[in-house]
């Protein structure tokens, strides 16, 4: 986990005090050179009637001791390194931000709670008129959003405000991030079957509170319809065989006329005899049987292997 401070420049990361140890550590080299010395001794007193007292002189070994403290200490006093730079600028995708650095660009999210991570993500605090904020990096290999995001998807049908269903949200390292990009004033429903996860899903619901967990089965969606209201988006990454009819039934129940779909489809799940490409063609024709447009099909490599994101509309009523 590392921050930086946009606006010192100042890197506050773990790998900083480690230069500092080298010099505590020589320390105790230096003793155990001394104490080499003094077991020298002792062995010529032991061995002076044979002549071999002359072996005391490896207690001078200490000496490398001694060496020791000084390249120590001079690790440690190093200077330490240059701090990343990053300028940040709105994402085309209103609630999502690009941090520009000198050697990398990284997609953040504002920070609902400032000082804390999820899943270890880089963290960059900038100095505004309005005070500090946090921006968290959105790694693109933890979140299939985020890797579809990257990979130049139109629309991904969610913005501040927004109300969204998230199927399949696992420990909640995407949820997170989209809780940020909705903003207080948006909500998450995030479904996860699995009470294994869910139990880290909740740990993320308790400091963001427009996060809602329900531990449930997707395909039953009748068991929490009365905690969940119509929504604007709906996310589905459950890799399952029927993922497409699990979307439909769950947008059946909550998508509003017009709501915005993302469905994350990964082939070996549902044929892994066939190739992807044809997965994906099926998958399609099977959305458009139940009143979904799909608008735009975009391949996640070299992110992920094999996965495809599908989006679009759901009962469309506007010419």
């Amino acid at each position: 986990e590392e921050v930086v401070e946009g606006s010192s420049h100042v890197t506050k990361s773990h790998d900083m005090p480690r230069q500092e140890y080298g010099g505590g550590r020589t320390a105790p080299g230096g003793d155990r050179g001394g104490r080499g010395g003094g077991r020298g001794g002792r062995g010529g007193l032991e061995r002076s009637a044979s002549g071999r007292g002359g072996a005391a002189g490896r207690g001078g070994a200490g000496g490398r001791g001694g060496r020791g403290g000084g390249r120590g200490g001079a690790a440690g006093g190093a200077r330490p390194a240059k701090a990343a730079k990053y300028i940040i600028e709105p994402h085309r995708f209103e609630g999502t931000f690009v941090a520009r650095g000198a050697n990398e660009d990284l997609l953040c999210t504002l920070n609902l709670t400032p000082g804390e991570s999820v899943y270890g993500e880089k963290r960059i605090e900038i100095e505004t008129d309005e005070g500090k904020k946090e921006y968290r990096q959105w790694n693109p290999f933890r979140s299939k959003l985020g890797s579809a995001i990257l990979s130049g998807v139109r629309d991904i049908h969610m913005k501040p405000g927004s109300k969204v269903l998230y199927l399949g949200a696992s420990c909640g390292t995407t949820v997170s991030h989209v809780a940020d990009l909705v903003g207080p004033e948006g909500c998450v429903y995030a479904v996860e079957f699995s009470h294994r996860v869910g139990r880290e899903l909740l740990e993320v619901a308790k400091k963001r509170t427009n996060v809602v967990p329900i531990i449930e089965d997707a395909r039953k969606p009748q068991k929490y319809r009365m905690l969940v209201p119509m929504v604007d988006a709906l996310f589905a990454d459950v890799a399952q065989p029927d993922q497409a009819r699990i979307l439909a039934v769950n947008a059946h129940h909550f998508l509003k006329n017009d709501g915005g779909f993302v469905i994350s489809i990964k082939a070996n799940c549902i044929d892994s005899t066939a190739p992807a490409e044809h997965v994906f063609a099926q998958q399609v024709v099977a959305l458009k049987k139940e009143q979904f447009r799909p608008r735009e099909q975009i391949s996640l490599e070299p992110y992920e292997r094999d996965h495809a994101v599908v989006t679009g509309l759901y009962r469309v009523t506007k010419k």
